[in-house]
């Protein structure tokens, strides 16, 4: 599993191929996991690509992308928290509360990500404190 941090100094992933690898970042980070069979995978360079001049907007909303890419340990483990197959591209947002939100099958453009974000009331109240 490689971390994407798009320039903006996340905090490195802790996880290991264990049974929750999300859950370093329960209720500090919203995560967008990206999995693909390969990193030469056109969706998930198209993800990235989408990602990429936005990362303003994902630092605001306390995103971290992380890829589950290849056949790892910690890829398959991530695969396997979240159900995913390891044979196409996936996208899947997980809430701070480690819960799935939103998962394509296609790239997530994102203004779709931003506003999925933005409905949740964890979100909102974030909105608001930092007002």
């Amino acid at each position: 599993m490689r971390r994407t941090a798009l320039g903006l100094g996340l905090a490195a992933l802790t996880a290991t191929a264990s049974a929750a690898p999300l859950d370093a970042y329960r209720g500090r980070a919203r995560v967008l996991v990206l999995s693909a069979p390969d990193a030469g995978d056109a969706q998930l360079k198209a993800q990235r690509a989408a990602l990429g001049p936005v990362r303003d907007g994902v630092a605001e909303r306390d995103l971290a992308v992380l890829e589950a890419v290849g056949s790892g340990a910690e890829a398959r483990a991530m695969r396997t928290a979240l159900g995913l197959p390891a044979d196409s591209f996936r996208a899947v947002l997980v809430g701070k509360d480690g819960g799935a939100k939103l998962t394509a099958a296609s790239p997530i453009p994102p203004q779709r990500l931003f506003a999925t974000i933005d409905a949740m009331p964890m979100r909102r109240s974030e909105m608001r404190e930092r007002r």
